[in-house]
């Protein structure tokens, strides 16, 4: 049995009731959600019309990613998955680190979706107070990861359904605006280079709205983590990553793309404006449009967390499994959920409450901060790990079961543009708070991981001398 294989007996037990077309919605789930519908109006804030740019090249790169995972994922599915592969590919604290980093940042991005939800309802409840939505709809999403993973595959499968038919709702209506308007050309270019240009805030801006659209883009990689439970990984890897590329691209950048020419950019992050989707439709007029955009809003950031409440679960049951994590969150009930591990992981809900009550203008940006350091982490850990898979399979002359032309290339570009935008976000006010709390969470990590590592070596040299 080869090392691997050892690993993904260790994490044998999930029910595997996934199918492909379930795999697909879960990936463009993840991604579709407080990113596009409200981190979008932090990244015009900073970009304008050129949050197009942004988008485009935080697209290109999760597209890297989602080609490097697929090639990884087809020739094992586990749900390890990157951790599991840093662990084989590269050396142990590596997967520890990315297992850690990952599921640190995921929790607290639930925070985040959460958070989103209560500011969503304000505009029907303006008078019922934000922690009431907090508990109620938490406690509805814990209630079906907890019930089980089919249970989890059929509401995430229809909440992404939701969202899908949305956005091209959305795409169509924004056209047919476009194209009654008397002089379509001016009604293309006009908002697109009114209000300081093209680029407001320069290329400056330009970059900075490619780190908020790395965050929007995040939970493409769970399709990775899903894999372990999919009925037939290969199929549903391969379909996951064609559908997803396409979706992604079309959804975001078209969308994007038309919410700027339809409406001017400033007004868009004017104050009290929430969900750029929304703002365009209470600034262009169609009655009840909001109030069914806003639903829409809503379904996606609970969409997102319905899915990263499962990433994150089953990321801590895979470090328990490696014992890197206490053997509880490793059980799994009869259902096939691990459901010590998914309470745990709840935690970002907490901490995202705490926030929110202490300043709630500024939870949504300070979430996204915190959590950022794991996402690049995470990102520029898949893709180095793909490196270190690619030598491997070459020296061993390893078949390769699913490879995509150019990878190779692929993860080294992916990797140095996930290192500048990590060393920028030093250089912004806003993500200035990602590195001064990364960097001190994964030298703690190092210092635990060494002192376990070392607790064990003592134990072991007791039981040979007993």
């Amino acid at each position: 049995m080869s090392n691997f294989d050892k690993i993904q007996t260790r994490e044998a037990g999930l029910h595997k009731k996934l199918t492909a077309k379930q795999m697909g919605m879960i990936a463009i789930g993840g991604a579709i959600g407080t990113g596009l519908f409200m981190g979008s109006k932090f990244a015009i804030s900073f970009a304008g019309p050129a949050v197009i740019l942004s988008y485009a090249i935080g697209g290109l790169i999760a597209f890297a990613l989602m080609a490097c995972l697929a090639e990884m994922t087809v020739q094992h599915p586990t749900s390890g998955s990157f951790g599991a592969y840093a662990e084989h590919y590269i050396n142990p604290l590596s997967g520890f680190l990315v297992r850690y980093s990952y599921w640190a940042c995921i929790v607290l991005a639930v925070g985040t979706e959460i958070t989103a939800v209560a500011d969503y309802m304000k505009l029907w409840f303006p008078h019922v107070g934000s922690g009431i939505w907090i508990v109620f709809f938490s406690t509805v999403l814990l209630a079906v990861n907890a019930y089980s993973v089919k249970a989890f595959g059929l509401v995430e499968y229809w909440f992404s359904t939701i969202k899908v038919f949305a956005i091209i709702v959305f795409i169509l209506l924004a056209i047919g605006i476009l194209t009654q308007d008397p002089n379509p050309h001016q009604a293309l270019t006009h908002n697109l280079t009114a209000h300081d240009g093209f680029m407001p805030n320069g290329f400056k801006g330009v970059w900075i709205g490619v780190i908020i659209s790395i965050f929007s883009y995040l939970s493409i990689e769970m399709i990775a983590v899903a894999a372990g439970e999919a009925n037939d990984p290969e199929k549903a890897v391969k379909y996951a990553f064609k559908s997803t590329a396409i979706r992604l691209f079309l959804f975001y950048l078209l969308s994007l793309s038309l919410i700027v020419t339809l409406v001017p950019w400033t007004q868009l992050i004017a104050p009290g404006a929430t969900s750029p989707f929304v703002s365009v439709m209470q600034i262009v007029g169609i009655p009840f449009a909001d109030h069914i955009l806003n639903f829409i809003v809503i379904v996606a950031a609970l969409s997102a967390m319905n899915s990263m409440l499962y990433i994150s679960t089953r990321m801590l049951f895979s470090l328990s499994r490696s014992g890197d994590a206490p053997k509880l969150f490793g059980k799994i009930r009869k259902n096939g959920v691990p459901i010590n591990a998914l309470l745990l992981s709840a935690t970002g809900i907490a901490v995202a409450s705490i926030v929110y009550s202490i300043n709630p203008e500024s939870a949504f940006p300070i979430m996204i901060a915190l959590s950022m350091f794991g996402a690049l982490f995470t990102w520029g850990a898949i893709f180095a790990t793909h490196y270190f898979f690619r030598k491997n399979l070459a020296k061993n002359n390893i078949h390769l079961k699913y490879s995509i032309p150019g990878s190779r290339y692929i993860s080294f570009s992916g990797l140095f543009a996930i290192l500048a935008i990590t060393l920028t976000t030093w250089f912004t006010q806003e993500f200035k708070s990602t590195l001064q709390f990364g960097v001190p969470f994964i030298v703690m990590l190092i210092i635990f991981y060494q002192m376990k590592k070392s607790s064990l070596k003592h134990q072991l040299t007791e039981n040979e001398q007993a």
